[in-house]
């Protein structure tokens, strides 16, 4: 049997008003999608450059209470942020309030303006990679500290397609890896990410694999399949969320 691919959609709470955005999630889960991610910005990445926006922590609060069957998470928190200790603190918080349905979502960050504006250091993207790798057991450690401990082992999702540090930390680190590309690019990587696996002795299909698709353009669903792509990830903007493709999407997984 053909094994179901997992249909997510990302919110980017840009643009749009917090209404909105709560319509949009709601309507996500009765048409039954998977997963509703947003992102971990202070600024939209797109369009004016300061337009309406919301923070990425809180909301993942209000959408827990909201929603009741799809997973939420972030795509992804930035790790400069925050300290380590406190995003595993958070992230328990949204995993019992959301009854065990948080993806903890987590990158190395790279938006200067939100680093710049906020006080947080920008550094360089090895020294953002260095904090990432830090970071990571310093989470995975305080999650087992915690009273009371989280609902279940909470899904690590790591963004990014860097071959020689990134994804050797997703072998190490991660439940699911996320990436951008067309299917050909995303093959690589997968193949890049099952080296880093055999290299620890890890099982490669251990990690799920998940990929940013365009929701205009359904014709290459299958294409990402065939790349080993288990969780498609659609972007939507603000201000106003238009799910009709989403519902093509939808139904296209269901015919698998």
């Amino acid at each position: 049997m053909t094994p179901r691919v997992r249909l997510a959609v990302q919110f980017q709470p840009q643009h749009a008003e917090y209404s909105e955005i709560r319509r949009a999630v709601v309507e996500a889960e009765e048409i039954g999608v998977d997963i509703s991610y947003n992102w971990d910005h202070f600024f939209p990445l797109s369009g004016e450059a300061d337009g309406l926006h919301f923070e990425c922590w809180t909301m993942l609060g209000s959408w827990a209470e909201i929603t009741e069957r799809m997973e939420i998470g972030a795509l992804v928190t930035c790790n400069t942020y925050r300290n380590p200790e406190l995003v595993a603190d958070m992230a328990r918080t949204v995993d019992h309030a959301s009854n065990g349905r948080l993806i903890l979502g987590i990158g190395a960050g790279w938006f200067q303006r939100d680093h710049d504006e906020y006080g947080y250091e920008f550094g360089t993207p090895g020294s953002r990679l260095a904090l990432l790798a830090d970071a990571l057991p310093r989470i995975e450690s305080r999650l087992t500290r915690l009273h009371p401990p989280p609902t279940r082992k909470i899904p690590i999702l790591i963004g990014g397609g860097g071959e020689k540090k990134t994804l050797r930390m997703t072998a190490r680190h991660a439940d699911i890896w996320h990436g951008f590309g067309r299917p050909d690019v995303i093959q690589h990587k997968n193949n890049v990410l099952d080296r880093w696996c055999a290299e620890i002795g890890r099982d490669p299909s251990s990690i799920e694999r998940s990929a940013g698709a365009d929701p205009r353009k359904i014709e290459r669903a299958d294409d990402y399949v065939a790349a080993g792509v288990g969780q498609i990830t659609l972007g939507m903007s603000g201000p106003r969320y238009d799910l009709g493709p989403v519902r093509e999407w939808v139904a296209w997984r269901d015919t698998r």
